[in-house]
């Protein structure tokens, strides 16, 4: 399961929206301790400008790249755009996707009115769809594990 904050996936859409009918693309980069929290939204260019096809620039992509590594942060979501087919990734987004940890997120934006949001684990070119979470903050957010302390003695 995706667990991302609202104002994360507020910034993708907007991204989207703007970029339309080209393919927008990012990543949202997060801390670098097994967490899958994703923190900061990185918009990037689709060097491609194609309303069917994104291609991250290649020296967009290493400074990028470059700046997490220096912060000690991991690419937690991969998103593209498909501005006029259905949010699922295309064989060419299978066929590029290098991130085996990271959440693929497609953002739907062929009604002008309401955006279609999906996640995809892409392993070994394998899809699995996977449920969105969207969560004001963290603090909050299902861990799988009981979010209530412990009080012994109580």
């Amino acid at each position: 399961m995706l667990v991302i904050r609202a104002d994360l996936v507020e910034q993708m859409v907007a991204h989207a929206r703007r970029d339309h009918p080209d393919e927008a693309c990012g990543i949202l980069a997060g801390p670098d301790d097994g967490s899958d929290r994703a923190e900061r939204f990185v918009p990037m260019e689709n060097a491609e400008r194609s309303p069917t096809f994104y291609r991250f620039d290649s020296m967009e992509q290493l400074k990028v790249y470059k700046e997490m590594d220096a912060n000690d942060e991991i690419p937690v979501v991969v998103y593209h755009s498909h501005t006029a087919t259905e949010p699922y990734p295309s064989r060419t987004d299978i066929s590029l996707a290098q991130e085996p940890f990271a959440h693929y997120v497609l953002v739907g934006t062929s009604d002008p009115e309401q955006h279609v949001l999906r996640s995809y684990r892409i392993v070994d070119g394998e899809v699995t769809e996977e449920e969105v979470q969207v969560v004001e903050n963290y603090m909050f957010a299902h861990t799988g594990t009981d979010d209530v302390p412990d009080h012994a003695g109580s």
